[in-house]
């Protein structure tokens, strides 16, 4: 399947991202940002939000139903490795939501979204992140 101008913008958002992070010292990654201990903790809080929303899009059958157990949390696997945690997980994402249609329910966490929606808020989240770095 090729890629729609959404999900790129959402793999382009995540490779930046991403990147950014790649990019830091450990000095920045370690220093604190608001509501975060370190710029690689928001980071890797970011791409936990990325991986269970990817295991919610890859979950959603045909039929509407889910499939899935319960999903294990991302590991912390230290400052340097943040950045391509997130790129896997987006890119994860970024496929799961291109083999959807905009409409289908994605089941998060805090209830049902669509997912055209889901693709918006992970950008959105993209780009709060790297505002705030």
């Amino acid at each position: 399947m090729s890629e729609t101008s959404d999900e790129k913008t959402l793999a382009e958002a995540v490779d930046a991202l991403a990147d950014r992070f790649r990019a830091m010292p450990q000095s920045r990654l370690l220093g604190a940002v608001p509501g975060h201990l370190s710029r690689a903790a928001a980071g890797l809080a970011l791409a936990r939000w990325l991986a269970v929303t990817a295991r919610a899009a890859e979950a959603v059958r045909a039929d509407g139903g889910a499939d899935g157990g319960p999903a294990h949390e991302l590991p912390d696997a230290g400052a340097f490795a943040v950045g391509d945690q997130l790129a896997v997980v987006g890119h994860d994402l970024a496929a799961a939501l291109a083999a959807l249609p905009g409409d289908t329910a994605v089941a998060l966490p805090d209830g049902p979204v669509a997912a055209e929606a889901v693709r918006v808020l992970a950008v959105r989240r993209l780009a709060e992140v790297s505002a705030a770095l």
